[in-house]
Protein backbone atom coordinates (compact mmCIF):
# COMPACT_ATOMS: atom_id res chain seq x y z
CA UNK A 1 0.00 0.00 0.00
CA UNK A 2 1.13 3.65 -0.93
CA UNK A 3 1.33 5.89 1.66
CA UNK A 4 -0.21 9.16 1.30
CA UNK A 5 2.13 11.95 1.25
CA UNK A 6 2.96 12.88 4.89
CA UNK A 7 1.90 16.63 5.68
CA UNK A 8 2.20 17.89 9.34
CA UNK A 9 -1.87 19.48 9.40
CA UNK A 10 -1.92 15.43 9.19
CA UNK A 11 0.08 15.16 12.33
CA UNK A 12 -1.97 18.02 14.50
CA UNK A 13 -5.33 16.40 13.29
CA UNK A 14 -3.94 13.45 14.61
CA UNK A 15 -2.85 14.51 17.30
CA UNK A 16 -6.08 16.77 18.27
CA UNK A 17 -7.60 13.85 19.67
CA UNK A 18 -7.29 12.16 23.17
CA UNK A 19 -8.37 8.55 22.23
CA UNK A 20 -5.18 9.11 19.70
CA UNK A 21 -2.59 10.60 21.96
CA UNK A 22 -2.97 7.59 24.45
CA UNK A 23 -2.56 5.03 21.79
CA UNK A 24 0.59 7.03 21.07
CA UNK A 25 1.36 6.99 24.70
CA UNK A 26 0.69 3.50 25.08
CA UNK A 27 2.73 3.02 21.65
CA UNK A 28 5.77 4.38 22.97
CA UNK A 29 6.55 1.98 25.33
CA UNK A 30 6.82 -0.83 23.00
CA UNK A 31 5.09 -2.15 19.80
CA UNK A 32 1.37 -3.67 20.68
CA UNK A 33 -1.89 -6.04 18.94
CA UNK A 34 -4.78 -4.05 18.25
CA UNK A 35 -6.40 -5.59 20.76
CA UNK A 36 -3.81 -5.17 23.59
CA UNK A 37 -3.61 -1.23 22.49
CA UNK A 38 -7.61 -1.49 22.71
CA UNK A 39 -7.80 -3.04 25.87
CA UNK A 40 -7.58 -0.10 28.08
CA UNK A 41 -9.56 2.18 26.17
CA UNK A 42 -13.73 2.18 26.55
CA UNK A 43 -14.46 1.85 22.91
CA UNK A 44 -15.28 -0.34 20.76
CA UNK A 45 -12.57 -2.21 18.90
CA UNK A 46 -14.14 -0.77 15.40
CA UNK A 47 -13.35 2.58 17.10
CA UNK A 48 -9.91 1.38 17.57
CA UNK A 49 -9.07 0.68 14.40
CA UNK A 50 -10.82 3.63 12.69
CA UNK A 51 -8.17 5.62 15.01
CA UNK A 52 -5.45 3.64 13.79
CA UNK A 53 -6.23 4.31 10.75
CA UNK A 54 -5.89 8.45 11.36
CA UNK A 55 -2.77 7.31 12.95
CA UNK A 56 -1.21 5.45 9.67
CA UNK A 57 -1.97 7.96 7.69
CA UNK A 58 -0.49 11.11 9.29
CA UNK A 59 2.71 8.86 9.73
CA UNK A 60 2.71 8.40 13.04
CA UNK A 61 2.18 4.63 13.03
CA UNK A 62 2.48 1.51 10.96
CA UNK A 63 0.36 -1.42 11.83
CA UNK A 64 2.44 -4.96 10.01
CA UNK A 65 -0.28 -8.14 10.30
CA UNK A 66 1.47 -11.39 10.98
CA UNK A 67 -0.74 -14.44 10.78
CA UNK A 68 -4.39 -13.52 12.67
CA UNK A 69 -2.40 -10.30 14.36
CA UNK A 70 -2.12 -7.03 13.34
CA UNK A 71 1.16 -5.32 15.59
CA UNK A 72 1.10 -1.52 16.08
CA UNK A 73 4.08 0.33 16.39
CA UNK A 74 5.54 4.05 16.14
CA UNK A 75 6.79 5.36 12.75
CA UNK A 76 9.37 7.80 12.88
CA UNK A 77 8.09 9.30 9.69
CA UNK A 78 5.44 11.36 10.88
CA UNK A 79 7.12 12.74 14.35
CA UNK A 80 10.48 13.49 11.74
CA UNK A 81 7.43 16.42 9.61
CA UNK A 82 6.76 17.45 13.11
CA UNK A 83 10.05 18.09 14.65
CA UNK A 84 11.22 19.94 11.09
CA UNK A 85 7.81 22.01 12.02
CA UNK A 86 8.82 23.03 14.92
CA UNK A 87 12.34 23.60 14.93
CA UNK A 88 11.46 25.82 11.67
CA UNK A 89 9.18 28.05 13.53
CA UNK A 90 11.47 28.33 16.59
CA UNK A 91 14.33 29.36 14.25
CA UNK A 92 11.71 32.34 13.08
CA UNK A 93 11.11 33.33 16.87
CA UNK A 94 14.52 33.25 17.48
CA UNK A 95 15.40 35.37 14.78
CA UNK A 96 12.62 37.75 15.82
CA UNK A 97 13.14 38.08 19.13
CA UNK A 98 17.26 38.57 18.40
CA UNK A 99 16.27 41.34 16.17
CA UNK A 100 13.76 42.78 18.77
CA UNK A 101 16.71 42.90 21.75
CA UNK A 102 19.13 44.65 18.95
CA UNK A 103 16.22 46.74 18.43
CA UNK A 104 15.44 47.35 22.17
CA UNK A 105 19.69 47.54 22.89
CA UNK A 106 19.69 50.54 20.12
CA UNK A 107 16.79 52.45 22.29
CA UNK A 108 18.78 52.11 25.55
CA UNK A 109 21.86 53.59 24.08
CA UNK A 110 19.96 56.72 23.30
Amino acid sequence: MKRPQLDVNRVFHALGDPTRRAMVEKLSERPLSVSALAAPLDITLTAVVQHLQVLEESGLVRTEKIGRVRTCSLDPAGFSILQQWIRDRRSIWERRLDRLGDWLAESDEK
